[in-house]
């Protein structure tokens, strides 16, 4: 199994920038897929990222398409999540998530979760 944790999040205003990180430890982040997830107060949880192990595909969504850059460093074990051009919309809790079979949008078929972290964007 693996097991993720994602250190950091924060506030910003908008326009501003952050970028999360999710550290995984007992396996390997290039045995995975990874994706992020994120959910609001009141919402249901909304697909935000994702890529396969071989990192050829990498799957936005439309709300966050030129602004936000999903990305691994093997050697770190790590997944990131590069937020530019932060909105007040992208307030919200974001998870981290690990499959080993590619699953794109679908959250109900990734097997590990982290905790999340707030990202708070106001003015």
């Amino acid at each position: 199994q693996v097991q993720l944790a994602e250190p950091g999040g924060g506030s910003v205003q908008p326009g501003g920038s952050l970028r999360l990180s999710c550290a995984a430890s007992g396996r390997t982040v290039s045995n995975y897929a990874m994706a992020w997830f994120r959910q609001a107060p009141g919402q249901e949880r909304e697909f935000v990222a994702a890529m396969r192990r071989s990192d050829d595909i990498l799957l936005y969504a439309d709300s966050v398409k030129g602004r936000f850059t999903i990305s691994r460093d093997n050697a770190k074990n790590t997944v990131y999540l590069q937020m530019n051009i932060l909105k007040p919309e992208d307030t919200a809790v974001y998870y981290c998530a690990a499959t080993p079979v590619y699953s794109g949008r679908d959250y109900i078929r990734y097997n590990y979760w982290g905790q999340g972290t707030q990202v708070t964007v106001s003015s």
